[in-house]
């Protein structure tokens, strides 16, 4: 007798449920909201920490699992829910942001429009971080144009004051290319990518004897902002942002490789001793933008992605500030204003730059021509040749003060 021989009423279907049988099902959105509710009631301490980090993975899950119950889940689960100080500073403001842009990649707008059924009193608190997250989550996407309720709650926030609020509702013209992925159009790491993308600006003598009578202008304050994107990403080595005054106008023919060199830049020390030739090229507003945009949206190598929403914030802060624009101008203005300046990219063959994972580097002119900023950034390792680095920046200046005696 074949034991192969199904019995009666033994089809193919109710073998396969007897053998899905023998393994636990998945729990749906509700079990693990649920389990979730349960892991908030730990509170602090080491295992609040990892209780944080469940539920917010959780959150995550649901999030990206489209459907009006798992929207109001996981906006429950980080904007009300998560225990207070569960995470390390700047953690549970990453871990939120990462939640409302999954949501708003992943769910319908009408399934996430009831989260604004209320205003805000105050801009404190996850619930309202969170709904400020997805407003500019929203903008970007190009979605949420309107709806009366979002206009209401984003009305509210720029009443009280929430930075996110100063940012459009839309995409600008110049923010185009902004989370846009172009297949061959990478980070630039060499001087070919570079002069294949962009013009090369000239080289000249008399460039080289304007920078060498630049007057550094520090600015601390103007220097933090302009480095928010790199530090909010992550990126390795701290960003140099400086800032130089001119006694005379400087000649748009002169503003290119010879007048940086000169500059006592971090960046530049030790200029030569690799193979390679620094050079700048002339680039567009919008490029810098760009990539002030991408180093918080992406994230260094060791660092985390910000969200498309904080990473906007930061981008156009450092660009305003580039153009030693005042904090909170219209944007369409710093739009106008940045026309007028011009926009240098610029690369060098030192310890410092590495052409390998990231590197930025940006010279700006004002209108006046007498006034130049300039902001560079690297993800290499911020220990290395650490020392020589320094001696190095030390022995230039000297040089450079001795030849303008």
């Amino acid at each position: 007798m074949s034991h192969n021989r199904e019995t009666p009423g033994d089809s193919s279907s109710d073998r396969h449920r007897r053998e899905e049988s023998q393994y636990p099902a998945e729990p749906g959105p509700e079990a693990m909201y649920e389990a979730a509710v349960r892991l908030c009631t730990v509170g602090d301490g080491p295992r609040g920490a990892s209780v944080a980090r469940t539920v917010v993975r959780i959150a995550g899950t649901l999030a990206d699992t489209r459907s009006r119950d798992c929207v109001m889940f996981a906006a429950d689960l980080v904007g009300r829910l998560l225990p207070a100080g569960g995470t390390p500073p700047g953690e549970g403001d990453r871990l939120l942001r990462s939640v409302a842009a999954k949501l708003v990649r992943t769910q319908h707008l009408r399934d996430i429009e009831p989260l604004f059924g209320e205003l805000p009193d105050g801009v404190s608190g996850p619930a309202v971080e969170l709904r400020a997250c997805l407003l500019g989550e929203l903008a970007l996407n190009g979605s949420g144009g309107g709806l009366r309720s979002l206009e209401a709650y984003a009305d509210s926030l720029r009443e009280l004051g929430h930075p996110l609020a100063r940012l459009p509702g839309t995409r600008l013209d110049i923010e185009h290319r902004f989370a846009v992925r172009v297949r061959g159009l990478g980070s630039v790491k060499t001087a070919k990518q570079l002069r294949s993308r962009f013009p090369e600006a000239p080289s000249t003598d008399s460039g080289a004897v304007a920078g060498r009578g630049a007057t550094d202008a520090r600015d601390d304050g103007r220097a933090n902002a302009a480095a928010r994107p790199f530090r909010a990403g992550g990126w390795a080595r701290e960003p140099e942002a400086r800032f130089f005054t001119l006694s005379s106008p400087l000649s748009p023919d002169d503003f290119g490789i010879s007048f940086i060199k000169e500059l006592s830049l971090c960046c530049l020390a030790g200029e030569g001793s690799r193979r390679g030739s620094a050079l700048a090229c002339v680039t567009t507003p919008d490029d810098v933008l760009n990539e002030l945009f991408t180093a918080s949206y992406v994230g260094g190598v060791n660092g985390q992605g910000q969200g498309g929403a904080y990473a906007r914030l930061y981008a156009w802060d450092s660009f305003c500030a580039l153009m030693g624009l005042p904090t909170g101008v219209p944007l369409l203005e710093a739009v106008r204003c940045a026309a007028d300046h011009r926009w240098l990219r610029f690369m060098a063959f030192t310890d410092w730059f590495h052409h390998d994972t990231a590197d930025l580097a940006f010279v700006v002119l004002d209108p006046t021509r007498t006034r130049v900023a300039v902001l560079a950034a690297t993800d290499t390792d911020v220990h290395r040749d650490a020392l020589g680095w320094r001696e190095a920046v030390l022995a230039r200046r000297g040089r450079q003060q001795h030849r303008s005696r």
